[in-house]
């Protein structure tokens, strides 16, 4: 399988990029970051200035597309920001990627994602994923993950504050708003460009049952 990679440098999408890279299965991964990747023989690493547009390349074609792309409010600066994130971009990414002739899309998105949702967060991933359900890909599964549980490369206050309060709660805790560690993300994001033809949605307290 050849895989399309987009957010190889977050904390999700570094563990996609790990395994895909152990995995045979997977013959080449094209990874398009801001910055460079370390080198690796199955790894093509374009380096994009993102913010001046997408390049027409043949690379965009593969047999699927992970996307991990996502930042947050305050990195980003503001919410029009964010959206440019976390909807233009990954929406301009898939486009290109399905008239490339990509049949697979997999999107981890959010817990919650609702395009009638009152929070900007969670209505901008379900409008997200409503976007992408209108390209038509032959296989869109939707990853829904709750709080995720990794190591940043930029310490979250609040998201190290609401693990904590989230692990001593477990026990009370539904099985969906449970935190979710990255790799067991990854693993599902892997295992879900392979199935049939569709739309699905994978709820958080399925992606370990879905990675297993």
């Amino acid at each position: 399988m050849e895989l399309l990679l987009l957010g190889a440098t977050g904390a999700v999408g570094r563990e996609v990029l790990d395994m895909a890279l152990a995995d045979p299965s997977v013959s080449r991964i094209t990874a398009p970051t801001r910055r460079a990747l370390l080198p690796h023989d199955k790894l093509h690493n374009p380096v994009l200035d993102f913010d001046k547009g997408l390049p027409d390349a043949d690379w965009w074609h593969a047999d699927a597309l992970v996307s991990c792309l996502g930042t947050t409010i305050r990195k980003a600066g503001d919410r029009a920001a964010f959206r440019r994130v976390d909807h233009d971009l990954i929406l301009m990414c898939a486009h290109r990627a399905k008239t490339q002739e990509t049949p697979v899309m997999v999107l981890n998105s959010s817990v919650g994602a609702n395009p009638r949702s009152r929070n900007f967060y969670l209505r901008t991933k379900g409008e997200i994923e409503k976007s992408l359900q209108k390209l038509a890909f032959e296989r869109l599964v939707l990853v829904r993950p709750s709080l995720i549980d990794a190591q940043r490369d930029e310490p979250r206050l609040a998201e190290q504050v609401s693990l904590l309060a989230s692990r001593l709660m477990r026990p009370l805790t539904p099985a969906r708003y449970r935190p979710v560690t990255a790799r067991h993300i990854a693993d599902c994001l892997l295992r879900a460009t392979r199935g049939d033809a569709g739309v699905s949605v994978i709820e958080s307290e399925k992606i370990r049952s879905a990675g297993a």
